[in-house]
């Protein structure tokens, strides 16, 4: 029996762009496009030239297969706070903090975004896979109100703030990690300075029925083309960040995936949050395997899931979590975790890649600097 796909306002919208749509986390979503006409002039599509474009003007993403939620009523940070590692108390309105879902042992139940949004409550942006079990999870200690009317674009890359300043006023004025309501090409939105590739950009929570609207007023932009999944994933990589079900899960810890740094100052006092005891114990002992960077040897791609194997190429270490060739490195990355002890920058470890070994070497994260607004 075929999988019921739902699908995003934009579903027409990517097919008449030339998008090849794909399964993606129970949605039918572009991968890539085949531009035509104006487009293709500006972007040949694919995810080489998508990723590219991106990096050198501006992607345009819709992620509205993700959850957005609101949560309403006093104490409503206290409550968020016994089960994520965040200062969410401490979150000034206007402002908006990545942290993790953890669970009693410490594992990452998801990766998300918080926000202040002042007397309106708190916004939350959670992973598509992830959103009935994040909203069940939060909705034991205060309600949650899934946003299902609202649509999700990310415009990204270093043009983008000169796009936003011609359709959006006041979007600029945003500092990273900054949120306001604003008015983006007449549409009344909900605008963060932020994204997961790397670079500049905006992620815009507009009403479902003015998605389309917004959508091709962005592209109508000379800046900007839409780019698909493909795209999407070899940029976060090239910026070492992690993807929900491949690099992070309910088995891996934030210390194991070096996301400790996510961990709130005021948090690591006190450690009282679901799994804070597990965390700091694992803190203060060591993981027995950490994430690391890692770049392979020749032009050959490790895929998820390829075993690590020790320099000698006789006892397996690790595993690759996420891979692929990076258009911006001309070379391939990858990401996995290695036992604690061949962790550190330099190591040489012995990939299996088609059943041959293959060369590889431990190096810093990210692959491509962040190229964040500050």
């Amino acid at each position: 029996m075929s999988e019921t796909l739902q699908t995003t306002p934009l579903e027409q919208w990517h097919r008449h762009h030339g998008a090849r749509m794909v399964p993606f986390a129970g949605y039918s979503m572009p991968v890539q496009y085949d531009f035509k006409g104006e487009l293709a002039a500006r972007c040949k599509g694919g995810v080489m030239a998508e990723h590219l474009h991106c990096r050198e003007q501006a992607g345009l993403f819709d992620v509205s297969h993700m959850g957005q939620a609101m949560l309403h009523g006093h104490g409503t940070a206290a409550a968020l706070e016994q089960l994520v590692c965040g200062d969410i108390a401490g979150l000034k309105p206007g402002r908006q903090r990545y942290t993790l879902l953890t669970t009693a042992t410490g594992g990452i139940i998801d990766d998300l975004m918080v926000a202040n949004l002042g007397p309106e409550g708190l916004f939350l942006v959670v992973n598509a896979s992830r959103k009935a079990v994040d909203f069940a999870h939060i909705g034991t200690v205060t309600p949650v109100k899934p946003l299902e009317d609202r649509a999700l674009l990310a415009l990204q890359g270093p043009a983008a703030a000169a796009v936003m300043a011609r359709i959006a006023p006041g979007a600029t004025d945003l500092p990273f990690m900054g949120i306001a309501r604003l008015m983006v090409a007449q549409v009344n939105c909900l605008v963060s300075r932020s994204g997961y590739t790397g670079e500049d950009g905006f992620e815009i929570s507009v009403p479902r029925g003015m998605a389309v609207t917004l959508a091709n007023r962005l592209v109508a932009q000379p800046e900007v083309v839409p780019a698909g999944l493909g795209a999407r994933d070899s940029l976060r990589l090239e910026a070492g960040l992690c993807l929900y079900g491949n690099d992070i899960d309910e088995t891996t810890s934030p210390v194991e995936a070096s996301l400790t740094w996510a961990i709130s100052k005021r948090r690591k006092m006190v450690w009282d949050f679901l799994g804070g005891a597990a965390i700091r114990a694992q803190l203060d002992n060591g993981p027995s395997r950490r994430r690391v960077g890692i770049r392979p040897d020749g032009r050959a791609p490790a895929r998820e899931h390829t075993a690590i194997l020790a320099p000698d190429g006789q006892e397996m270490v690790g595993e690759i979590t996420s891979g692929g060739f990076g258009p911006s490195l001309n070379a391939p990355m990858a990401m996995g975790y290695v036992r604690r002890d061949l962790s550190d920058d330099g190591t040489k470890l012995t990939l299996m890649v088609r059943g041959k070994p293959l060369p590889a070497t431990v190096v810093p994260l990210p692959f491509v600097p962040h190229r964040h607004v500050r």
